[in-house]
C-alpha cells in the first residue's frame, strides 16, 4: 500500500508532478489564511457594530460617543464619526476655493462617503484570492490528472501490456491530483461565499450608520456645532472688512 500513497506521489513524481503539488499546497495555505483573517476581522466588526448601536447614540455628547466607540485603529464607526465631525468643523473661503461651492450638508455627506468607501475597499481585500483559488485549483488538479494518465499510457507503451501493476501507480497519482484540487477548491469557494455574505451585512450597517450621522449634522448637529458656525461667521466678517477697507483706500 505504501507504493500508492500520497508520499509516493511526491517521491516517485517528476518535476511537473511536484510543481503541481507545491502550487496546490500554496493555494490551500493562502486560502485558509485569508479565511481565518477575514473571519477574525468580521467577528471584531460585529462587536464594534454592537457598541455603535448601543452606546454611541445614547452618549451625553458627540465627543463622548466617539470615546465610547473605542480607540482601535481599524474601527469604521469611529472613522465615520471623526470624518463627520472634522467635515462639520472645517471652514473654507468660499470666494477662493472651489470647494466653497458645496454647502455644509453636501460637504459632510461627501466626507462620510469617502471614509466609508475607503473602509469598504479595505474590507474587500483577500476576497480576490479566495475567488481565484476556488476557480483555478480544480483545473490545476485536472492538469495533474492528465499528467498522471500520460504516465500510465507511457508505462503501457514501454511494457507492451496494460497490466494492473504497470498502470496502477500513474492512475492512482492522477486520482490523487484530482482529489487534491477539489480539497483546495471547496473550502475556498465556501469561504468566499461566507466572507462575501458577512461583508454585505457589515456594509449595510455601516451605510445606515453613515446616514444617521448625516441626519444628525443636517438637523440636530447644527446646534451642537456652534463653534464651527462662529468661525465661519468670523471668516465672513473678515472678508467684508477687508473689502470695505480696500474700497475706502481706493
Amino acid at each position: 500500500m505504501q507504493h500508492y500513497g500520497i508520499s509516493n506521489v511526491w517521491l516517485s513524481g517528476d518535476f511537473v508532478t511536484r510543481s503541481i503539488v507545491v502550487v496546490l499546497m500554496t493555494m490551500s495555505i493562502l486560502s485558509w489564511s485569508v479565511i481565518f483573517a477575514k473571519g477574525f476581522g468580521l467577528s471584531r466588526l460585529r462587536k464594534q457594530t454592537i457598541v455603535a448601536q448601543r452606546k454611541f447614540w445614547t452618549a451625553p455628547s458627540y465627543d463622548e460617543g466617539i470615546t465610547l466607540l473605542g480607540s482601535q485603529m481599524e474601527n469604521p464607526y469611529r472613522e465615520l464619526a471623526l470624518a463627520g465631525r472634522d467635515a462639520s468643523e472645517q471652514v473654507f473661503d468660499e470666494e477662493i476655493l472651489l470647494i466653497g461651492n458645496l454647502n455644509s450638508n453636501e460637504w459632510v455627506s461627501r466626507c462620510l462617503k469617502i471614509s466609508l468607501d475607503d473602509y469598504v475597499a479595505r474590507l474587500q481585500r483577500g476576497t480576490a484570492i479566495l475567488a481565484s483559488v476556488g476557480s483555478t485549483s480544480p483545473f490545476v488538479g485536472l492538469f495533474g490528472t492528465v499528467w498522471g494518465i500520460y504516465h500510465a499510457l507511457m508505462a503501457i507503451g514501454m511494457s507492451g501490456q496494460a497490466s494492473l501493476d504497470h498502470v496502477a501507480a500513474p492512475v492512482g497519482e492522477s486520482l490523487i491530483m484530482t482529489a487534491f484540487g477539489l480539497f483546495v477548491a471547496i473550502p475556498a469557494v465556501l469561504g468566499y461565499n461566507a466572507v462575501a455574505r458577512g461583508n454585505k451585512g457589515a456594509v449595510h450597517k455601516l451605510v445606515r450608520f453613515m446616514h444617521e450621522l448625516h441626519s444628525y449634522y443636517v438637523t440636530g448637529g447644527k446646534s451642537a456645532n456652534k463653534a464651527a458656525d462662529a468661525r465661519k461667521q468670523d471668516a465672513a466678517t473678515r472678508r467684508v472688512s477687508l473689502t470695505s477697507g480696500q474700497a475706502l483706500a481706493g
